[in-house]
């Protein structure tokens, strides 16, 4: 029996868990045994605090799910790990019958087998299916794609094709959720999520920024940036244009009223892919759109810093022209919060696939970028380097993950249901308020060495 981190164990069987167990039982240690044929953890508890043992292994569609446990509870830790050890040994001669649910005739998930063309395939698939410099995203994909249900009927030929950046950003968040301690139901096509943890249960709605097409479909190229002003008026008229287009179609469907979704919070989740790298700079139109306000940082006579609120009425491109303040349209009270993150990429899986030792041992990664500046009188981000193989780098999935949550909800989410996330909310005098981690990265790069070689470009985030 060999330990386990939490991150390896949730990377393979974290998708397992049910909202009674989260809220009957803590788990503590996480363990595998016979090449990760069996996992097992230690498990206390919460309402008389004591110990037990509990093993999984995969059942005919790969996915890891309760099979045993000790016989009885410990007073102790201790005592709890020795008999699932023993317990993990017992099995394992009979770990193939002892497998098997027999409540499912479906063959296991795969999503990187071809079902297109191959001229059809999207480029990054191809790269996460068949390059040596992304096996650690291919390798921590595969466990969670044994846990999905495709209800639409059409996840794995998006994923393989045009609509790769949007299914790879629903399993961020399904990867988000499960590392909050969140369960996640999946019932029926709408909503995307539901999750229920130890603070209550929310519902979630995904969706992403796309290109714009012309009348023959063509894609639109995005604007050109070349000056601080270019920049200024892409994040204050272009980019909240794109965001509203998506985000008012969700409102539009009124997801509160399906029964899954009644009396929960409803967060609608949205990630920009718009324009290649798009994402490294598109992020601070998104809270002018939401809140209908700009926030301009000015230095006072003694260098303090001051941000002035300046309401804004529309957003202006071109024949475009978008009402400002998505929270205040008809019905948005509704939605309780906007979730926004740039990581829920391939580079993401890609990291935190090496770090829960998946792939190949000559992929090296190197992650550049910007992240939060601490100094409450600074405006400009603080660069970053660090090479992610080594021993001290650490990363989670809800890093990057900002939350902005809406004054008017009928239904406010608990920041307590999605910890490590920055949380923003309009205070009434415009400004917003922002708590979360002291570690916060802005947007990066990694750079992918295979043997010394790089893959270039870095991939975004």
């Amino acid at each position: 029996m060999n330990r386990l981190t939490k991150l390896r164990f949730d990377a393979l069987a974290g998708y397992c868990r049910q909202p009674r167990a989260i809220l009957a039982g803590e788990e503590l240690e996480w363990y595998e045994a016979a090449g990760e044929r069996m996992l097992g953890f230690v498990l206390r508890d919460r309402s008389d605090g004591d110990f037990t043992g509990m093993v999984l292994a995969p059942d005919e569609r790969l996915r890891y799910r309760w099979i045993d446990s000790t016989t009885e509870w410990f007073q102790a830790p201790a005592d709890a790990r020795r008999a699932l050890e023993a317990k993990l040994r017992e099995i394992e001669p009979r770990l193939e019958q002892a497998r098997l649910q027999g409540d499912s005739k479906k063959a296991a998930v795969d999503f990187f087998n071809v079902r297109v063309k191959a001229d059809r395939l999207h480029p990054a698939f191809v790269a996460l299916k068949d390059s040596e410099g992304y096996s650690p995203a291919r390798g921590i994909i595969e466990p969670m794609m044994r846990w999905h249900e495709d209800l639409d009927g059409n996840f794995i030929e998006q994923f393989q094709t045009t609509g790769f950046d949007a299914r790879i950003f629903e399993l961020y968040l399904f990867a988000t959720f499960v590392e909050a301690g969140c369960a996640i139901g999946k019932d029926s096509p709408v909503p995307d999520f539901t999750c229920t943890s130890l603070f209550g249960s929310f519902a979630v709605e995904a969706t992403t920024v796309n290109p714009s097409l012309d009348a023959k479909g063509e894609v639109i190229a995005p604007p050109v940036i070349e000056s601080d002003t270019d920049l200024n008026r892409f994040q204050r008229q272009y980019m909240p244009i794109k965001f509203a287009g998506p985000l008012i179609a969700k409102l539009r469907k009124q997801y509160w009223k399906n029964e899954e979704v009644k009396g929960k919070p409803l967060l609608i989740a949205i990630e920009d892919f718009h324009a290649p790298g798009s994402m490294t700079y598109s992020r601070a139109g998104l809270p002018i759109y939401l809140y209908g306000n700009d926030h301009i940082p000015k230095y006072d006579a003694d260098g303090t810093l001051r941000i002035e609120v300046v309401p804004v009425k529309e957003h202006v491109w071109g024949s475009k022209v978008v009402p400002s303040g998505f929270f205040n349209l008809p019905e948005a009270e509704n939605i309780s919060a906007v979730l926004f993150t740039n990581a829920g990429t391939i580079s993401k899986f890609n990291r935190m696939g090496l770090l829960a030792g998946f792939g190949s041992k000559n992929v090296e990664l190197v992650r550049e970028g910007y992240a939060m500046t601490l100094d409450p009188n600074a405006t400009e981000p603080t660069a970053f380097s660090k090479r992610v193989n080594d021993a001290d780098y650490e990363e989670t999935w809800v890093e990057s993950v900002d939350v902005f949550h809406n004054p008017r909800a009928l239904h406010p989410f608990d920041p307590k249901m999605l910890p490590g996330a920055t949380h923003h909310r309009s205070l009434p005098d415009g400004q917003v308020e922002s708590m979360g981690p002291r570690w916060c990265p802005l947007w990066s790069t990694t750079a992918v060495v295979v043997k010394g070689d790089y893959l270039s470009p870095p991939a975004v985030h």
